[in-house]
């Protein structure tokens, strides 16, 4: 930016423009579509003073931009021990760990062990690394559709097209991929009635064809996946329970992938709660930093501490005490204002609300969530349910324009993860917008 101030107009288009020419260019990251100047609770506001609502702040604003005693917390922390180098330790961090593992439903619960990273993806790397050592296999069980992080190993039993294009040259082997329990278009062809599946008829076949796998293979490390899926679908009942059993007939692991819906996005503090299935290893990341510094966290089995002539999570900053404050004060804030309690409350009224407000427009197959992760299915029609992704591109843009800065998640899935403080005006103003979008993209069906 050469040192000089931006022009006062035109500072948002001068920003946008500089961070195009020094950054480098990639999907859904650069260029910009605007700059940012401010951020606080549910609000973000734009260079030119312009406001919004932003119902998907890349799932880490869970308490809300800003909170202020977490800024506080980091604030005294800076006025006290800001690094610890490896080979030692630090009070703050080993007093997260320990929370985190407390938190964790048996056979995880306190005797679980922790390894912290900068990234969900760095901690899928561990989680990964972990099960190799502990099963001395390599093979791994996935969903298409899913997403783990951009990185090799991420984006190899990761199944979404972006991450995994062919030019980018082999990924790992071994990573195997099933199809995933998306009841409202069954991938196995199944009727489904009322967006949920008809289990007299389907039988849940997805949840056999994952124990048809491992029997197959004979020799699989993990399963790897989402409990919930960042388009909102929800598992048919026993999915995971089924899965789980699976795992244990056939000596797998079961890593449970928690970094953009745990820490209570759903109404329970880890989303897997929900559906009556313990993973082994279970990665929490992007909101664990309380959306102001990058954090992520391995908890695993005690039984899996078994890398100890290994670096399978070499991080430079892996204890150190200011992400962990970060961590911990979220934590405190998450439990003292019943945030993860609130999420249930307000996400019920939230889909209902929801439903009442769009189900009408004939773009809309499908209205689903959990908590406080929701998603709007479009579709060209509501017979065929042909994805309509170009009309869910054009409301997401719509959206935005109006003051509301929401995700396309797949290829037409209209997702809405506001922050756990939202209210309930903030959320009712929010989908009214989605529906003034729905009526100006309504005369196409692309």
């Amino acid at each position: 930016m050469s040192g000089g101030a931006a022009p006062g107009a035109n500072a948002a288009r001068y920003l946008i423009e500089a961070d195009a020419r020094q950054f480098l260019h990639q999907a859904s990251s650069t260029p910009c579509r605007s700059a940012v100047q401010a951020a606080a609770g549910v609000w973000v506001e734009e260079v030119g003073g312009r406001r919004f609502m932003d119902f998907h702040g890349n799932s880490v604003h869970h308490l809300g931009y800003a909170h202020p005693r977490l800024v506080a917390a980091l604030k005294a922390q800076l006025d006290g021990l800001t690094f610890s180098p490896r080979r030692f330790t630090n009070e703050v961090a080993v007093t997260l760990a320990r929370r985190l593992a407390e938190r964790a439903p048996p056979p995880l619960g306190p005797a679980s062990k922790v390894l912290f990273a900068p990234s969900g993806n760095d901690a899928m790397e561990i989680a990964l690394r972990l099960a190799r050592v502990a099963t001395g296999r390599f093979k791994t069980v996935s969903f298409w559709d899913a997403y783990h992080g951009a990185g090799l190993a991420a984006s190899s039993i990761g199944g979404e097209r972006e991450y995994r294009a062919a030019r980018n040259g082999p990924l790992l082997p071994g990573t195997e991929h099933v199809a995933p329990a998306t009841c409202y278009r069954c991938p196995y062809g199944y009727p489904e009635r009322a967006g949920r599946p008809v289990l007299e008829l389907c039988h849940m076949v997805c949840a056999s064809f994952v124990r048809y796998v491992l029997e197959r293979e004979g020799d699989v490390a993990a399963v790897v996946a989402e409990p919930l899926r960042s388009t909102a679908h929800v598992p048919p009942p026993g999915f995971w329970q089924e899965v789980r059993a699976a795992c244990d007939a056939h000596g797998a692991l079961l890593i449970f992938d928690e970094v953009p819906n745990g820490l209570g996005k759903t109404g329970r503090f880890f989303a897997f709660e929900h559906f009556g299935a313990v993973p082994d290893i279970v990665v929490l990341g992007k909101a664990l930093g309380g959306g102001i510094l990058p954090l992520a966290a391995v908890i695993a089995r005690g039984a899996l501490d078994v890398a100890s002539d290994l670096s399978i999570g070499h991080y430079t900053h892996e204890k150190n005490p200011l992400l962990a404050r970060a961590g911990l004060t979220t934590l405190e804030i998450l439990e003292s204002e019943g945030l993860v309690e609130r999420a249930a409350r307000l996400g019920e009224w939230a889909l209902a609300r929801l439903r009442k407000v769009v189900a009408k427009h004939a773009l809309v197959g499908d209205v689903r969530g959990l908590g406080l992760r929701l998603g709007v299915e479009l579709v060209r029609d509501r017979t065929t349910k042909i994805p309509a992704g170009a009309a869910a591109d054009r409301v997401a843009r719509a959206a935005f324009d109006r003051g509301l800065n929401l995700s396309v998640a797949g290829e037409n899935v209209l997702g809405l993860s506001p922050p756990l403080v939202v209210t309930e005006a903030e959320l009712d103003a929010a989908f009214e917008i989605v529906a003034e979008c729905l009526d100006a993209a309504g005369s196409s069906r692309s």
